[in-house]
């Protein structure tokens, strides 16, 4: 019996750790034009070529990142809510065709709104203290926003002015999930980052997808139960 657990416990792990590995790896690479990008601009010595990265960069991220990392949210929601697929490497590219509308406009103005912060930043944040803190507050109220904005598109169905909407007020409005998607998310960049490099193509978005959805989810199941109660009432 013990021989039973432990090997149905192996084959579970396994079974994680290849839905992990898989849709990162699928997501990795459909993103390389932007890691190549990314790679350039961190190593430039002249900063007169910046403007020629970025501009295909802000072409690419909304028309690559972001709907290759709503399929990946997919993929993940699928697990955490118990769906049974019975594949992963084609419902990822069902998930990136289904939401690539809304994906691609929202991936615009999230886009933009991460520029200008980044102009802003660049240009304004010497001239004093205060103004460099308030750019990074909102740089990170920025990022939990995007983080949710991948959550509430592949969990609700709605447009996108209403994703944009709910994302706005489920970042703002729900201090706890906000503070467990920064706490998650930065232990697992800083840790791919610093120590483990080899994480980035295999589990870091992986990762930070599953664990960003559950606590979207629980936040999600909380108030269900909690109108659930003031009905009763």
């Amino acid at each position: 019996m013990k021989g039973n657990g432990a090997m149905s416990g192996i084959y579970a792990f396994s079974v994680w750790i290849m839905r992990f590995s898989s849709i990162n790896i699928l997501w990795f690479l459909i993103n390389l034009p932007i890691v190549f990008i990314l790679i350039n601009i961190l190593y430039l010595k002249q900063m007169e070529y910046l403007i020629v990265l970025l501009i295909p960069l802000i072409v690419l991220l909304p028309g690559l990142f972001f709907p290759a990392t709503t399929a990946m949210f997919a993929s993940t929601r699928s697990w955490v809510i118990n769906e049974d697929e019975q594949s992963l490497i084609k419902p990822y590219l069902r998930y990136f065709k289904e939401n690539f509308k809304n994906s691609f406009l929202g991936g615009i103005l999230v886009t933009g709104l991460w520029f200008i912060l980044g102009i802003d930043f660049y240009y304004f944040s010497e001239i004093n203290s205060v103004l460099m803190y308030s750019f990074i507050l909102f740089g990170v109220l920025l990022y939990v926003f995007t983080i949710n904005f991948f959550s509430t598109l592949v969990h609700y169905n709605m447009k996108l002015l209403s994703i944009l909407k709910y994302t706005l007020l489920a970042t703002i409005g729900s201090p706890l999930l906000s503070f467990s998607v920064l706490i998650s998310n930065g232990a697992i960049i800083y840790i791919s980052v610093t120590n483990f490099s080899f994480l980035i193509p295999f589990f870091t978005g992986s990762l930070i997808a599953f664990l960003s959805f559950s606590a979207f989810y629980r936040m999600f199941l909380n108030s269900i139960k909690k109108q659930s109660q003031d009905a009763d009432k």
